[in-house]
């Protein structure tokens, strides 16, 4: 009976990363050849370069920017990619995740996607061609190459800030969609009917928006209005866009912010006009920085503990890299931190 060595199998049916070997025998040429379309594209015809370049692609292959180092040598480097380093929130969970590390001798990568998939895709690909022993990733929404990617390599991997039932592999966060429900009700329990949304044009956002509207339909309420704006969120962006809401709405009794840095943007521009909050116009936020209770009025917000939920993150990714968690079991896959509404001054 003939035995098939490892080295002989195809790249899509080993485990583990795909090899400059592998993308050679594929293509139909040599190591060589592959290795000067990644370093010295232009000494390469263009034919030849055009069919290593889909190989590379349809592969998924990743040069080793750490080559000459052994393979079973871990870096003791995770991985993290933001949208933006800009907002506190992100910052604190980062800043879990690294308080969470840095005693097992782990250091913390850092970088931003500034909220594009694409960019996201190719800071992963950085990561892995630095031979990092796992990634964090911002939300559960990425690119399908990034999807089956990081599933072939088995690396492990934390999603954060948002939660699925089908996680490339751990996911550390709460139902974004949870929130925007929860936020509906409060505001009808309080006697609010006509409901404005102002929000960052994201995804995460966008599902407590879904959440919001999904809720106000099943409490029998009108659709909230809604203004988007693109991201980083700042105070002066959400205090305009609360006034083009309230231009082309004027009749909404209550405005949910998808972060506090619109919420208390909201709440200037109220204070500008002179308008009473929450006798002329509730407001609510998410996050509960530190701002919500140091604004005036005081924020009522949604608070979900970033820094908490970086630290779950980094404890989860040490029980796999120290070999305690197997992957495949719920439990040990999806963690929900959950989240809480704190009613304040302006609702």
């Amino acid at each position: 009976m003939k035995t098939t060595k490892t080295a002989d199998m195809p790249a899509q049916a080993r485990k583990g990363p795909v090899r400059m070997l592998d993308v050679a025998r594929a293509a139909g040429v040599a190591s060589v050849t592959v290795s000067r379309v990644i370093n010295h594209p232009e000494t390469v015809a263009q034919a030849t370069r055009e069919l290593v370049q889909a190989t590379i692609r349809r592969l998924g292959y990743v040069p080793d920017l750490t080559a000459g180092s052994l393979a079973s040598t871990r870096s003791r480097i995770v991985g993290a990619i933001v949208p933006t380093l800009s907002n506190a929130w992100f910052a604190d969970t980062m800043d879990g995740l690294a308080a969470a590390l840095a005693p097992q001798g782990y250091q913390l990568m850092l970088a931003q996607s500034s909220y594009h998939p694409r960019a996201e895709a190719g800071l992963v690909d950085a990561f892995l061609g630095r031979r990092v022993d796992a990634i964090v990733l911002t939300g559960v929404s990425h690119e399908k190459s990034v999807r089956d990617k990081l599933r072939r390599l088995g690396l492990p991997v934390v999603e954060t800030w948002d939660l699925t039932d089908d996680p490339i592999d751990m996911a550390v966060g709460f139902f974004n969609a949870g929130v925007g429900a929860a936020v509906a009700q409060y505001l009808r329990e309080r006697g609010h009917r006509r409901i404005g949304f102002i929000g960052a044009d994201e995804l995460r956002a966008r599902k407590r928006l879904d959440g919001l509207q999904a809720q106000l339909a099943e409490l029998g309420m009108a659709p909230a209005e809604v203004e988007l704006l693109p991201p980083p969120s700042t105070i002066d962006a959400g205090a305009q866009a609360f006034t083009r809401l309230l231009e082309r709405a004027p009749q909404i009794q209550a405005v949910f912010c998808s972060n506090d840095i619109l919420g208390v943007g909201a709440l200037l521009a109220c204070r500008q006009r002179g308008w009473q909050v929450p006798g002329r116009v509730a407001v609510v936020g998410f996050s509960d920085l530190a701002m919500a209770a140091a604004s005036y009025p005081t924020l009522t917000t949604v608070q979900v503990q970033p820094r908490e939920l970086g630290r779950q993150a980094g404890e989860v990714l040490l029980r796999r890299l120290q070999g305690l968690a197997r992957p495949g079991k719920r439990a040990q896959r999806v963690i929900d931190i959950g989240f809480r509404l704190v009613p304040r001054e302006s609702a």
